[in-house]
């Protein structure tokens, strides 16, 4: 009796089906993000950025564009043919 009391306190894990997004890519690209094409070795996440300083501090770094993409305006003629 005392181990059906213990057993009915503990918390019930539920199996989920949820896939990280590495997995995602992986099925829908073929692509394994976390495996380095020089030595086939595992990568890991070193940190998580998502601050908009911190993200144009590393891409002026690396010399890359900190400007986003220009947007080219909509086509007037192509909405009204879908009112």
């Amino acid at each position: 009796m005392a181990t059906q009391a213990a057993a009915s306190k503990e918390p019930i894990k539920e199996k989920t089906s949820r896939v990280d997004w590495a997995e995602w890519l992986r099925r829908t690209f073929d692509f394994g993000v976390f495996a380095c094409v020089r030595c086939g070795g595992r990568r890991r996440v070193l940190a998580d950025v998502n601050e908009a300083g911190g993200v144009r501090a590393i891409l002026e770094h690396l010399g890359l564009a900190t400007a986003g993409a220009r947007l080219a305006p909509a086509h007037g003629s192509l909405q009204a043919a879908w009112r």
